[in-house]
């Protein structure tokens, strides 16, 4: 496995980080929202948050497995998607309803500890959030982000830059080995 960590930091990662629980979510093109070909992911109590800095936890994480660019906050309360790059969001406090894949797409409620990686083109939207809501967000490496709206005139072009996506080389919580290169490699 190509990482970044140490030795030490490896350890430390496998005592948080749970063994993966994955919903998949295919979300398709709504004609508004180009959605994806490769399907969401949804890692649902994939770690275990310290008391103390869980915000950090991912951060770490997500850097040891080269997604990087990362930032903290919650997630916007429109419907919003990337042309350019995947996105990771990991949850380190509260809880959210979201909705993902514009209004015909689903909601679900993701919690302290979950983590969603989601493909480029998939609309997500914070629906309500509770108890001090917040994620951490990364895109893996060599990747830089653009923002969408479902508005007119993006497509074709969105859905181009979309097409040229990069697959991760890493899982961003798992590593060579993880659940995102399982569902999404054979594609």
């Amino acid at each position: 496995m190509r990482s970044t960590q140490s030795k030490g930091e490896g350890e430390a990662f496998e005592r948080l980080v749970n063994e993966p629980d994955v919903l998949v979510q295919e979300l398709k093109d709504d004609g508004v929202f180009p959605n994806s070909r490769l399907p969401l992911l949804i890692y649902r109590n994939a770690v275990r948050l310290p008391d103390t800095e869980p915000a950090e936890i991912f951060e770490r994480l997500f850097r040891a497995h080269d997604w990087g660019g990362g930032w903290r906050n919650g997630i916007y309360p429109y419907h919003h998607y990337h042309s350019t790059a995947h996105e990771v969001l990991g949850v380190y406090s509260g809880s959210a309803k979201v909705q993902l894949g514009g209004e015909k797409g689903v909601t679900r409620e993701i919690v302290a500890g979950d983590v969603l990686v989601i493909p480029a083109g998939v609309a997500h939207k914070n629906l309500g959030a509770k108890a001090g809501f917040g994620v951490v967000g990364a895109y893996p490496k060599g990747q830089d982000w653009d923002m969408n709206y479902g508005g007119a005139g993006e497509r074709p072009h969105a859905d181009e830059n979309i097409a040229r996506v990069a697959l991760p080389k890493m899982d961003p919580l798992y590593g060579a080995g993880g659940p995102l290169l399982q569902k999404w490699g054979a594609r």
